[in-house]
């Protein structure tokens, strides 16, 4: 057996609540792509390669500006693989768990995928933090977020092309765009996630003197906002216990629980114990 699964399973089952903090390696056992460095990125999207578009380059809103039917390319193929993928079963381990806890769980993601949702997890205690490829906005900054409607668009990845109509803002008519904070990324609209962000802010004040698990899974060190989140929790919660699942990178603070397997692996190990 992997060292610390039995601390793992005994911090969980003696929480009064739980913070899943969650970011890319959540959703590769699902089948999604991570793009973990350019190799990755290309991988998932060879038409690139020639060009040399990294993914930060790709991810950047002008592309909806210069060339939207590349930039659609790229953010409809993604649309469909999350609408697509039906979320692994960890999601469903993490849920029978807050379930059983008094204050249940409140979720803490870098994933713009939806999962959570489709999971089950209440609307209202899921927080994006980079947003949501599940809701769109107006490039015009239309003072707007609207969920995404379903696409129709065939997306000819050999060209690296989206044909048929591009998703349009129901106010002006401009170009839609996902509501997801992209690189250098200026327009954004975070109103939503803002709301999010407090709704989790009141969850963690209420739980003063109470047991906290956090169980962060997947979050690596190339953008450690999931991984900075979590370890800002921990020091500012006087009863928090930090479960970090990475199979590369599961080292942290003092007192950390450190598992270094993937995200179902090592959810499906802890509750069979």
């Amino acid at each position: 057996m992997v060292p610390n699964l039995k601390a793992a399973a005994d911090a969980i089952q003696n929480a009064n609540a739980l913070l899943i903090c969650a970011g890319s390696g959540m959703g590769a056992d699902s089948g999604l792509p991570t793009f973990r460095g350019n190799e990755g990125f290309w991988k998932a999207y060879p038409a690139l390669r020639h060009t040399g578009i990294s993914f930060p380059q790709m991810a950047n809103p002008r592309w909806f500006y210069q060339d939207p039917r590349k930039a659609w390319a790229f953010y409809g193929h993604r649309f469909q693989i999350y609408r697509d993928t039906p979320p692994h079963e960890g999601f469903q381990i993490l849920r029978q768990w807050s379930e059983e806890m008094p204050h249940k769980a409140f979720v803490f993601t870098s994933n713009v995928d939806g999962h959570f949702q489709k999971s089950g997890f209440p609307q209202d205690h899921i927080y994006e933090c980079h947003g949501s490829l599940q809701h769109f906005q107006c490039t015009e900054r239309c003072q707007d977020i609207w969920p995404a409607p379903e696409l129709n668009l065939t997306i000819d990845l050999d060209n690296f092309q989206a044909l048929g109509q591009l998703p349009t803002c129901p106010d002006c008519g401009s170009i839609a765009r996902p509501n997801i904070l992209m690189f250098s990324d200026g327009s954004w609209l975070s109103h939503r996630t803002d709301e999010q962000a407090d709704r989790l802010s009141d969850w963690l004040d209420s739980l003063s003197g109470k047991q906290l698990t956090i169980i962060e899974i997947g979050a690596g060190l190339a953008v450690p906002t999931v991984r900075y989140f979590s370890e800002t929790t921990l020091r500012d919660q006087s009863n928090a216990t930090l479960i970090r699942i990475n199979p590369d990178d599961p080292q942290g603070p003092e007192g950390t629980i450190s598992l270094p397997l993937g995200a179902l692996d090592a959810l499906k190990q802890i509750e069979e114990l």
